[in-house]
This record gives C-alpha cells, sequence and structure tokens, in this order.
C-alpha cells in the first residue's frame, strides 16, 4: 500500500511558477510510472506529465517547454515545476503511481489557481 501527499499548490499570478512535489508513504520502485494530473473545474481529469519506467518525462502539449517532472527516489518524491502559469492552468492538480502490478494510487490533490 502506498499513499501519496501533494503539497506546493496556490495562488499565483499569470506568468509565475510553483512547484508541486507528491510524497510517498511505503515503497516505490524503478519500475513504477510517476505522473502528474489535473481537473479543471467542469472537466475531465487529464495528463500533464509522466515518468516512464525507463526513465525521461512525457508532457502534454499544452504544458511542454513550462512545466518538468522529475522523482528523486531517495525521498520517495517527485515533482512538478510550473513556470510561465497561465490562467487555464487553473485546476485540482494531483499525483499519481502506477505499478507493473496494475495497483494505482492517488494523492487527494492540491489546489493551483492562476489569477490573470
Amino acid at each position: 500500500q502506498v499513499q501519496l501527499v501533494e503539497s506546493g499548490g496556490g495562488l499565483v499570478q499569470a506568468g509565475g511558477s510553483l512547484r508541486l512535489s507528491c510524497a510517498a508513504s511505503g515503497s516505490i520502485f524503478g519500475s513504477d510510472v510517476m505522473g502528474w494530473y489535473r481537473q479543471a473545474p467542469g472537466k475531465q481529469r487529464e495528463l500533464v506529465a509522466l515518468i516512464p519506467r525507463g526513465g525521461g518525462t512525457n508532457y502534454a502539449d499544452s504544458v511542454k517547454g513550462r512545466f518538468t517532472a522529475s522523482r528523486d527516489m531517495s525521498k520517495l518524491t517527485w515533482y512538478l515545476q510550473m513556470n510561465s502559469l497561465k490562467p487555464e492552468d487553473t485546476a485540482v492538480y494531483y499525483c499519481n503511481l502506477k505499478r507493473l502490478s496494475g495497483e494505482v494510487y492517488w494523492g487527494p490533490g492540491t489546489q493551483v489557481t492562476v489569477s490573470s
């Protein structure tokens, strides 16, 4: 069993930056896929960034060049650095972990609000 907790959300002006963190309790493995998703009011949850098993990162087109995902396995934590934020980035952001076994874990979410 893994528990995830996001932190770092808040209110920021357009053009500003925030860094989200996702701290995991329990064990995480190199074979886990770590991700960031977001859900804006009235919209479906969407993928923002993935850190796949083989390393590297994948991003939604809407955040490429502005967001950077990374992880620190020694701290059981992964991050989402968000720069040049836009009002359309306003959403609840969730971290996610998927195991080879098929288990999926979600954090409770953290609100990011970008004012124009």
